[in-house]
């Protein structure tokens, strides 16, 4: 009987000693897991492997400065935001990663929300992360929010939100200027049908009211938002915001939803640069903006010294370059009508020959640009636009 007692209390031990062994090392990878993998079915416990994937948020809140988060394919059904929290930070050489998994597509939905100005989908507060390769769709404000610094958003899909699709600005209201987000890169990213109750605010994206200096859009599509393509506005209260930078970009079909519903509310414009008389010197080149339910192009009240350069505007319903004060420079911009009326263009500043603004007649580098839209994403992210069937180079 005591041989017995003695093999069982060892047993019992060594399991003792395996569950402890079995914690720490959990414990352990959880607080510094260089590759966490994400699954529709994954729970907040498992083990954040392959074959055991867990939450988005328990990644978030586990994976090691530098490391990746794979999400793999399907739908993930949300009803509360996802946020990376402020001061959970990569670092400039090793940015933090949340990636889809090979070639599959994450698609994060936050149909449950409803229609709030708290009710955001990601939300991204730390910097140095690296978002790519995911869609956000149906949050009740913006799908993704950018409040941290010095991150990249690369190929992602917001779509469907009731707010702007993609929009940087501060974290919270006790965030002073100096803290505001700066120097992210949103590249490769496609932005549409984001429409508000009222039809008055949901943008494709936007860099506005808090944001700082160094922000850049490149290879980035916006369209079918239910009011602008992009949104770069300022108001008293908050003061300037930095200079951002648009660059190989596409603005189109913006006042507009995908299923034909038309905001009679809104701005409609492709790119809407200011706002309250505030002078910030944003630069925009090679970015085309077509048919758009308002300007093309508008300073929109922004009385700086703008960099215009490169760009083609056509058929946007009233001017396709709307500029009426400032200081702004443009060159070598072209602005055409085939089948919309709209008024003539209006450019304030220094607009030299090598612009061809309508007047009445398109100029001759029009001939190049007539026929339908169509565009894609090269291998390498770059935004390649035809019109009709012809590459477009600016």
């Amino acid at each position: 009987m005591e041989l017995r007692a003695l093999a069982a209390s060892l047993g019992l031990l060594a399991g003792t000693l395996a569950t402890v062994a079995s914690g720490t090392t959990a414990q352990a990878a959880a607080q510094d897991a260089t590759t966490v993998y994400v699954a529709p079915s994954g729970t907040a416990g498992a083990a954040g492997t392959l074959a055991d994937p867990t939450t988005l948020a328990s990644a978030i809140s586990r994976v090691a400065t530098g490391g990746t988060i794979y999400l793999r394919g399907g739908t993930y059904a949300y009803s509360q935001t996802v946020t990376v929290p402020q001061g959970q930070n990569g670092t400039a050489s090793a940015r933090t990663t949340i990636s889809a998994y090979a070639s599959e597509k994450p698609v994060l939905d936050f149909s449950a929300q409803s229609e709030s100005s708290t009710n955001r989908g990601l939300q991204v507060n730390g910097s140095y992360w690296h978002v790519k390769g995911i869609v956000v769709e149906h949050a009740g404000d913006n799908g993704i929010y950018v409040g941290g610094s010095n991150n990249v958003i690369e190929r992602t899909v917001t779509r469907f939100n009731r707010d702007t699709g993609l929009q940087l600005g501060r974290i919270s209201s006790s965030t002073p200027a100096s803290q505001w987000p700066a120097n992210n890169l949103i590249v490769s990213a496609e932005s549409h049908d984001n429409a508000d109750s009222d039809g008055e605010d949901a943008d494709g994206f936007a860099a506005k009211l808090t944001t700082g200096k160094g922000n850049v859009f490149r290879y980035a599509v916006s369209h079918h938002n239910i009011d602008d393509g992009w949104d770069l506005y300022t108001k008293t209260d908050t003061g300037a915001i930095g200079p951002v930078t648009i660059e190989d970009s596409l603005a189109y079909g913006n006042g507009t939803l995908s299923d034909g519903t038309v905001n009679t509310n809104g701005d409609r414009n492709g790119y809407k640069l200011g706002g309250d008389d505030i002078a910030v010197d944003h630069v925009v080149r090679r970015s085309i903006a077509f048919d758009n339910g308002h300007h093309g192009f508008t300073y929109n009240s922004n009385p700086g010294s703008m960099a215009i350069s490169n760009n083609l505007s056509i058929d946007n319903a009233e001017r396709n370059y709307s500029f009426d004060k400032g200081t702004s420079v443009f060159r070598s911009n072209t602005s055409c009508r085939f089948s919309v009326s709209g008024s003539n263009d209006k450019t304030v500043g220094s607009a030299d020959s090598s612009n061809q603004f309508w007047t009445g007649t398109n100029g001759s580098r029009c001939s190049s640009y007539s026929g339908a839209l169509g565009w894609s994403f090269a291998t390498d992210g770059k935004l390649a636009v035809t019109l009709g069937g012809k590459a477009v180079t600016l």
